[in-house]
């Protein structure tokens, strides 16, 4: 199974790019190490530091004609990823 499971497209994220931040979506499972090796290996650019952080999922409420259906999404781990000075990363090169 892959470290790295989808990088983050959102707008918070997509104003850290300017300053060589990253987003992505992870493994519960992963840790620092294995996430910089996953990020070099793959990207080819040199990591100088990654943040984690365990995003929880929300409750969500559905009112039906029987009755109110509830639930939550589902929790998911991401780390911002820092890399060295004037690296870049083109998530959109393969379009």
């Amino acid at each position: 199974m892959s470290v790295l499971v989808r990088p983050l497209i959102t707008e918070k994220v997509s104003s850290l790019n300017e300053n060589g931040k990253y987003g992505f979506v992870v493994s519960k499972g992963a840790n620092k190490v294995e996430i910089k090796n996953e990020v070099e290996k793959m990207y080819g650019v040199n990591v100088e530091k990654v943040s984690t952080m365990i995003q929880p999922g929300k409750s969500k409420k559905r009112y039906a004609k029987s009755r109110v259906v509830t639930g939550s999404t589902a929790s998911y781990k991401k780390a911002i990823v820092t890399l060295a000075e004037g690296e870049v990363i083109d998530f959109y090169s393969g379009i």
